[in-house]
């Protein structure tokens, strides 16, 4: 058989040196495993295919991971069935060599495509499977990883206007990777997380087998949705129970600038917004820019909501419950709950609903440079204490930066903390993501944005969640704490470090779980669950 395989890899420009035995022996057990060799061409990129670079941009949202001196995989697997994903994990585990999943490659640091440990790994890009199933009598769904929030969302919408999912608004984000770290949306004060609606899932395992929920057991059903991705598996599909909304929803955006009082306003949403009917999401998004009147440099606070229901209803709660923020009914617009995703995520009125589908979208977190960092915060935050935080948006790599707080409470408050891996439930007022961007010529000089987010993350070291200072694993962040490469024995107190402020009290669980399902840390990565000694 030798022979034969020689001939396909050497037709397939794939001249690999001595010095790529890794990649060799790979690909040798690749031809073994998948029965058909020639199928090999149209899955597999290596750094000898002219496409191999095109294939590991194509959905790696943070530029700052797309450098030349990125650690890049040996191989890229692009599978169209359950198959290739078990022969690439076979392989994998056979010959020492580490795995990347990625399902929309929005990872803040990188890890579905690349690595800062300096060791041989291959990525297994599910972008073939993306398959959305949708029954509006049952109201549930089935989707592969490798489909996009906005891949689920055009077919529920395209099937119904009064079913929904509650993922995130940004479409563009791969579904596999926010369900297994949680996934906020403008629907989760009503309904919790998407990982919160996750009734089933078919998961290949570290020994090449596919679970579902009945053979995973309840423990590594329980981690997967939350506990974040790349530790205990590869998700290929989940089954989604769908939720109820109204026909038309009403999304809307008010702006004040400091001096139209937006810090007194956004010291008084603090502790109002929590308090909303679950009906209404309730964000603020800060940002410099420029004042309309006379073109100085201001700060400007930006109130979006999203309320299940009309303007005629929304406008009088709203001059009840925060009256000082002067909401009328020109700075709202009804439309389909699908629509105003778009909406909620682009700032721009009428898009067909097809902008859903695209892929590609650029954003403040995706196909851009970026670092962002996250908090949640228990106590308001004084007016003195967000007038010490604006002088750092007039700083020069503030240009392009922006501070969200997204109120909780709701049925975030009804759900224990030790529910599902998400811990971050009642006694949150709100959780900030701020984000930093830079232009591509910029990014010799990332060090002084990267910069400029820590000294703003220390700035706000006071006013935040403490014991631990609590983050959100979809918005990862390596400043908090790494594990060691093949660090056997140091992982769990490595892990714990960072383990303790996305996962709290649930990283025992979760490690616990590792340790039953992946004893051998083959999942792993710079923030994978550790299993125990």
């Amino acid at each position: 058989m030798f022979p034969f395989l020689l001939i396909i890899i050497l037709s397939l420009s794939w001249r690999i040196s001595a010095s790529a035995q890794p990649a060799e022996e790979f690909l040798r057990c690749l031809s073994i495993r998948f029965h058909n060799s020639s199928s090999i061409a149209k899955l597999v990129y290596t750094h000898h295919n002219s496409s191999y670079f095109s294939v590991l941009k194509s959905s790696a949202q943070n530029f700052r991971f797309t450098t030349p001196s990125t650690s890049t995989p040996l191989a890229i697997v692009t599978p169209f069935h359950a198959s290739h994903i078990q022969a690439t994990v076979y392989c994998c585990r056979k010959h020492g060599l580490q795995v990347r999943t990625r399902s929309g490659g929005h990872d803040f640091e990188g890890l579905s495509y690349t690595t800062a440990y300096k060791v041989p790994f291959v990525v297994i890009d599910l972008v073939n499977l993306r398959s959305v199933q949708v029954n509006v009598e049952k109201a549930t769904a089935w989707v592969e990883s490798g489909a996009t929030v906005g891949e689920l969302y055009y077919e529920i919408a395209r099937k119904s206007r009064t079913l929904a999912f509650p993922a995130g608004i940004g479409h563009t984000v791969g579904i596999g990777g926010q369900l297994s770290g949680g996934g906020l949306g403008s629907l989760f004060r009503k309904y919790g997380l998407a990982s919160d609606n996750v009734i089933d899932a078919r998961l290949i395992d570290a020994y090449g087998r596919i679970l579902d929920k009945k053979l995973m057991g309840e423990d590594l059903f329980w981690a997967i949705r939350g506990g974040g991705g790349g530790s205990f598996g590869i998700v290929l599909a989940w089954k989604l129970k769908l939720v109820p909304v109204p026909a038309n929803v009403t999304a809307c955006t008010v702006s004040k600038t400091l001096e139209q009082n937006a810090t007194k306003l956004v010291h008084q949403w603090q502790s109002i917004a929590r308090k909303f009917p679950k009906e209404i999401q309730s964000s603020i998004a800060i940002a410099r820019v420029n004042s309309s009147e006379d073109g100085k440099m201001t700060i400007q606070a930006s109130y979006g909501s999203v309320f299940l229901g009309s303007i005629d209803e929304l406008i009088p709660l709203m001059e009840e419950k925060f009256p000082e923020l002067g909401l009328v009914k020109e700075d709202c617009l009804e439309m389909t709950w699908a629509e105003s995703v778009l909406y909620s995520a682009l700032s721009i009125i009428g898009l067909p609903l097809e902008t859903l589908l695209n892929r590609t979208q650029k954003s403040a977190l995706s196909q851009t440079f970026f670092k962002a960092k996250s908090d949640f915060v228990k106590q308001p935050i004084s007016e003195s204490g967000f007038e010490g935080l604006w002088p750092k948006f007039y700083e020069d790599e503030a240009k392009s930066a922006v501070m969200v707080l997204v109120a909780y409470g709701g049925k975030m408050d009804e759900i224990p903390e030790t529910e599902y891996p998400y811990p971050h439930r009642a006694g949150n007022l709100y959780s900030i993501l701020y984000v930093v961007n830079w232009e591509e010529e910029e990014n010799k000089n990332s060090e002084k944005f990267m910069n400029w987010m820590r000294r703003v993350y220390s700035y706000m070291t006071p006013y935040v969640s403490k014991s631990p200072r609590e983050a959100y694993v979809n918005y990862r962040d390596l400043d908090i704490g790494t594990n060691k490469v093949n660090d056997e024995k140091g992982s769990y107190t490595e892990g714990k470090v960072w383990g303790l402020k996305y996962f709290k009290n649930n990283f025992d669980r979760l490690v616990y779980v590792k340790t039953k399902v992946d004893p051998q840390n083959f999942f792993s990565h710079e923030q994978s669950i550790p299993p125990l000694s």
